[in-house]
């Protein structure tokens, strides 16, 4: 859920960069009161954060994500 949440956002952040980059158009400061508005800021760290957060894709192998646990009978995995 968080892995889904934190792309989610890194997606948002990244098309708001392509209308930055487009349309000379930044949606977060807009809605944030400029980019130095607090509102901004905070909106712009959780995104720097989901990118962040979302690097770890890029380490993990897929396989192990969808790879069932095997539960040992004494309950250890």
């Amino acid at each position: 859920m968080l892995n889904r949440l934190a792309l989610i956002l890194l997606i948002i952040g990244g098309l708001n960069w392509g209308a930055v980059g487009i349309f000379q158009f930044d949606l977060v400061a807009w809605i944030g009161g400029g980019q130095s508005a607090i509102l901004s800021r905070i909106i712009y760290t959780i995104v720097g954060l989901c990118a962040i957060w979302c690097i770890s894709f890029l380490v993990h192998d897929a396989d192990d994500v969808h790879r069932p646990v095997k539960i040992m009978a004494d309950g250890a995995n």
